[in-house]
Protein backbone atom coordinates (compact mmCIF):
# COMPACT_ATOMS: atom_id res chain seq x y z
CA UNK A 1 0.00 0.00 0.00
CA UNK A 2 1.09 3.57 -0.69
CA UNK A 3 -0.71 5.35 2.21
CA UNK A 4 1.41 6.52 5.20
CA UNK A 5 1.90 3.82 7.74
CA UNK A 6 0.16 7.24 10.25
CA UNK A 7 -2.91 7.22 7.55
CA UNK A 8 -3.34 2.99 7.42
CA UNK A 9 -3.41 3.32 11.14
CA UNK A 10 -5.69 5.23 11.36
CA UNK A 11 -8.54 3.75 9.22
CA UNK A 12 -7.20 0.26 11.29
CA UNK A 13 -8.80 2.07 14.09
CA UNK A 14 -11.98 3.52 12.66
CA UNK A 15 -12.42 0.23 11.28
CA UNK A 16 -12.05 -1.47 14.88
CA UNK A 17 -13.98 1.40 16.56
CA UNK A 18 -16.91 1.07 13.95
CA UNK A 19 -17.11 -2.99 15.02
CA UNK A 20 -17.50 -2.27 18.26
CA UNK A 21 -19.74 0.66 18.58
CA UNK A 22 -21.15 1.41 15.07
CA UNK A 23 -19.85 5.03 15.60
CA UNK A 24 -16.23 6.50 15.08
CA UNK A 25 -15.16 8.67 17.84
CA UNK A 26 -14.36 12.42 18.08
CA UNK A 27 -10.89 12.10 18.66
CA UNK A 28 -10.84 9.62 15.19
CA UNK A 29 -12.55 12.11 13.12
CA UNK A 30 -10.30 14.65 14.36
CA UNK A 31 -7.18 12.37 13.36
CA UNK A 32 -8.80 11.98 9.70
CA UNK A 33 -9.18 15.55 9.27
CA UNK A 34 -5.69 16.26 10.29
CA UNK A 35 -4.26 13.81 7.95
CA UNK A 36 -6.78 14.20 5.18
CA UNK A 37 -8.08 17.74 5.40
CA UNK A 38 -10.12 18.95 3.44
CA UNK A 39 -10.96 15.85 1.91
CA UNK A 40 -12.26 13.97 5.28
CA UNK A 41 -15.62 15.70 5.93
CA UNK A 42 -16.72 15.47 2.52
CA UNK A 43 -16.09 11.71 2.12
CA UNK A 44 -18.01 10.88 5.36
CA UNK A 45 -20.88 12.66 3.54
CA UNK A 46 -20.10 10.39 0.82
CA UNK A 47 -20.19 7.53 3.03
CA UNK A 48 -22.92 8.57 4.60
CA UNK A 49 -25.06 8.37 1.88
CA UNK A 50 -23.88 4.98 0.71
CA UNK A 51 -22.29 6.63 -2.64
CA UNK A 52 -19.76 4.20 -2.61
CA UNK A 53 -20.49 0.87 -4.77
CA UNK A 54 -18.02 -2.35 -5.13
CA UNK A 55 -17.93 -3.66 -8.43
CA UNK A 56 -16.77 -7.02 -8.45
CA UNK A 57 -16.06 -9.47 -11.75
CA UNK A 58 -16.00 -13.08 -11.45
CA UNK A 59 -12.44 -12.70 -11.99
CA UNK A 60 -12.30 -11.43 -8.61
CA UNK A 61 -11.21 -7.89 -10.34
CA UNK A 62 -13.07 -5.45 -8.53
CA UNK A 63 -13.04 -1.09 -8.61
CA UNK A 64 -15.01 0.89 -7.05
CA UNK A 65 -17.62 3.70 -8.46
CA UNK A 66 -18.24 6.94 -6.09
CA UNK A 67 -21.20 8.79 -6.67
CA UNK A 68 -20.11 12.24 -6.23
CA UNK A 69 -21.21 15.20 -5.05
CA UNK A 70 -22.02 16.84 -7.87
CA UNK A 71 -24.44 13.77 -9.51
CA UNK A 72 -21.05 12.08 -11.08
CA UNK A 73 -19.83 8.24 -11.18
CA UNK A 74 -16.24 8.09 -10.66
CA UNK A 75 -14.19 5.51 -10.53
CA UNK A 76 -11.64 4.33 -8.00
CA UNK A 77 -8.95 1.85 -7.57
CA UNK A 78 -8.05 1.52 -4.05
CA UNK A 79 -4.91 -0.73 -4.95
CA UNK A 80 -2.99 2.10 -6.61
CA UNK A 81 -4.96 4.88 -5.19
CA UNK A 82 -6.33 6.04 -8.27
CA UNK A 83 -9.77 8.33 -8.87
CA UNK A 84 -11.17 9.76 -12.40
CA UNK A 85 -11.65 12.79 -10.94
CA UNK A 86 -10.67 16.16 -11.68
CA UNK A 87 -9.68 17.33 -7.95
CA UNK A 88 -7.52 13.79 -7.95
CA UNK A 89 -5.41 15.08 -10.95
CA UNK A 90 -4.99 18.55 -9.64
CA UNK A 91 -4.31 18.17 -5.98
CA UNK A 92 -3.11 14.41 -5.75
CA UNK A 93 -1.26 14.49 -8.65
CA UNK A 94 0.34 18.02 -10.18
CA UNK A 95 0.11 19.93 -6.58
CA UNK A 96 0.76 17.03 -4.47
CA UNK A 97 -1.10 18.94 -1.65
CA UNK A 98 -3.32 16.09 -0.80
CA UNK A 99 -2.89 12.52 -0.30
CA UNK A 100 -6.64 11.43 -1.44
CA UNK A 101 -9.18 12.62 -2.79
CA UNK A 102 -12.47 12.85 -1.23
CA UNK A 103 -13.89 9.77 -3.40
CA UNK A 104 -10.79 7.56 -2.83
CA UNK A 105 -11.20 8.21 1.45
CA UNK A 106 -14.90 7.68 0.82
CA UNK A 107 -13.95 3.96 -0.38
CA UNK A 108 -12.09 3.39 2.70
CA UNK A 109 -14.06 4.56 4.93
CA UNK A 110 -17.05 2.99 3.54
CA UNK A 111 -14.72 -0.42 3.46
CA UNK A 112 -13.77 0.33 7.21
CA UNK A 113 -17.44 0.86 8.16
CA UNK A 114 -18.46 -1.85 5.99
CA UNK A 115 -20.79 0.19 3.97
CA UNK A 116 -20.08 -0.16 0.97
CA UNK A 117 -23.05 -1.36 -1.81
CA UNK A 118 -22.07 -4.09 -3.97
CA UNK A 119 -22.74 -4.70 -7.44
CA UNK A 120 -21.59 -8.24 -9.47
CA UNK A 121 -20.90 -7.51 -13.28
CA UNK A 122 -19.49 -9.57 -15.81
CA UNK A 123 -15.93 -9.51 -17.10
CA UNK A 124 -17.50 -7.62 -20.26
CA UNK A 125 -19.22 -4.89 -18.22
CA UNK A 126 -16.10 -4.37 -16.06
CA UNK A 127 -14.18 -3.94 -19.09
CA UNK A 128 -16.73 -1.79 -20.68
CA UNK A 129 -16.13 0.51 -17.26
CA UNK A 130 -12.92 0.90 -17.91
CA UNK A 131 -12.90 1.74 -21.85
CA UNK A 132 -16.03 3.80 -20.78
CA UNK A 133 -13.38 5.61 -18.19
CA UNK A 134 -10.77 5.76 -20.97
CA UNK A 135 -13.14 7.66 -23.29
CA UNK A 136 -14.16 10.02 -21.48
CA UNK A 137 -10.49 11.66 -20.38
CA UNK A 138 -9.58 10.70 -24.32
Amino acid sequence: STLPAVAEELLREIKKAFQESSHVPDDLLLGLKFIFGPSAVPALDLVDQRSVTRVVAPSGRTLYQVLGSSGKLYTCYSSCHFCTCPAFGFSVLQKSESLLCKHILAVYLSQAMGACQELSVSEEQLSNILLAEEEDEG
